[in-house]
């Protein structure tokens, strides 16, 4: 009985989880759904999910995939755009449990550091003051699912999530 409410449980947070940052059918959330705002959400950082990124030394690469030349951060995991950010923008619409299964790509470096990336790479300040790296003025995510380099399980979730090619555009 309560390996059965774990499973279901856990099948109920991961819904939630993807429904709160496009892993639906839908691109909208669902209007029952509470609205949190970056301010009040916990970042990646700070549930521990985003670490890796932040120590690479090289904060974005390219690297073969099964769909074609990709960008990856400094350790390999390939890295996604959110249709729902808006380019130039300076700010992430991914917030609350959209950051836990979508951690941002965070940088230290004032410029962050590439190698093979032509496309244009920046950074935003998120709510917590880190800086997010961005690719042709969008920001950049990895996703929890992707376990290993070359991982490209986060292609397409609810029709919002993308990989990025080396000169900025959004692989669909």
């Amino acid at each position: 009985m309560n390996k059965q409410l774990s499973v279901g449980l856990a099948v109920l947070a991961l819904a939630a989880s993807l429904t709160a940052c496009g892993g639906g059918t839908g691109t909208s959330p669902s209007p029952a759904a509470p609205t949190t705002t970056a301010a009040e959400s916990p970042t990646a950082t700070e549930t521990g999910t985003a670490t890796a990124t932040e120590s690479a030394t090289v904060d974005l690469k390219t690297a073969s995939s099964s769909k074609g030349e990709i960008v990856v951060d400094g350790k390999g995991m390939s890295v996604y755009y959110f249709t729902k950010d808006v380019k130039d923008s300076g700010k992430s619409n991914c917030t609350g449990d959209c950051l836990v299964a979508w951690p941002p790509v965070l940088t230290t470096n004032e410029t962050p550091k590439v190698e093979g990336v032509t496309g244009k790479v920046g950074t935003i300040d998120t709510p917590d003051g880190k800086k997010q790296v961005t690719v042709e003025g969008m920001p950049v995510y990895l996703w929890e699912k992707d376990k290993a380099p070359g991982d490209v399980t986060g292609q397409g979730v609810g029709n919002v999530w993308y990989l990025v090619a080396p000169d900025g555009k959004m692989i669909k």
